[in-house]
């Protein structure tokens, strides 16, 4: 018997290849904004927060019309950026494809807003592909544990049959609160060697690395 039932990945740094457009379009609206751009180091610590969190952890000081301004250049930028949509990852589209031939049930948990997430899984010819996805402006922000446990009430699965993947230490955080046990991507935002404070279950350095570990393979586990 399969040890898990429902696989939920985070969208950006673990499905797609987008971390790199989201630092450019951070970048680009602090210039618009005429503050000081942030080094890409600290734009990944934030990418998986709810996209004003992201922002106001960048910038604390914003009130809320100049938070709001910033939200519409950085959107403005990516969503430019983004009319070619970000490829997903190497392996993922095959990969995605026989957890679903193999009877897993899969979501996605991204800080996202459902414009953009609905807009990339359309580019991808994904709409209908999910369980259910949820995104970072419909419940609450990660590391809550929230997103997580509407995933599981709406595939009726226990915490213990679910199995987190992500690339930031908002992803493994959030698994922690909800009781579900988490894979660490060291390809996306954050390497390895920081997202291991984060105690996730599993560390793998590529996609195809997660297949395997499914199958029984052996990787670092805490």
């Amino acid at each position: 018997m399969r040890e898990f039932d429902l696989l939920i990945f985070d969208w950006d740094g673990t499905l797609a290849d987008s971390i790199g457009r989201i630092v450019d379009a951070m970048q680009h609206a602090a210039v618009a904004c005429q503050h000081e751009p942030r080094d890409p180091a600290a734009i990944k610590g934030i990418i998986g927060l709810e996209l004003s969190r992201a922002i106001l952890a960048l910038y604390p000081t914003l009130d809320a019309e100049q938070l709001l301004f910033f939200r519409g250049r950085y959107a403005e930028r990516y969503t430019l950026m983004d009319a070619t949509p970000s490829p997903l990852f190497a392996g993922v589209a095959q990969a995605l494809e026989r957890f679903r031939a193999q009877g897993y049930r899969l979501a996605v948990a991204t800080g996202k807003a459902r414009r953009g997430l609905d807009r990339v899984l359309r580019a991808h010819g994904l709409e209908d592909f999910f369980d259910i996805t949820r995104a970072a402006d419909e419940t609450e922000s990660k590391p809550s544990p929230r997103m997580l446990h509407e995933i599981l009430s709406h595939c009726g699965v226990a915490p213990q049959r679910a199995l987190m993947v992500g690339d930031s230490a908002f992803d493994i955080q959030m698994a922690h609160n909800a009781g579900v046990l988490s894979v660490a991507v060291g390809y996306g935002a954050i390497d390895l060697a920081t997202l291991r404070e984060y105690r996730p279950h599993v560390e793998i350095s590529a996609f195809a690395e997660l297949e395997a570990w499914l199958q029984g393979a052996t990787y670092v586990t805490h």
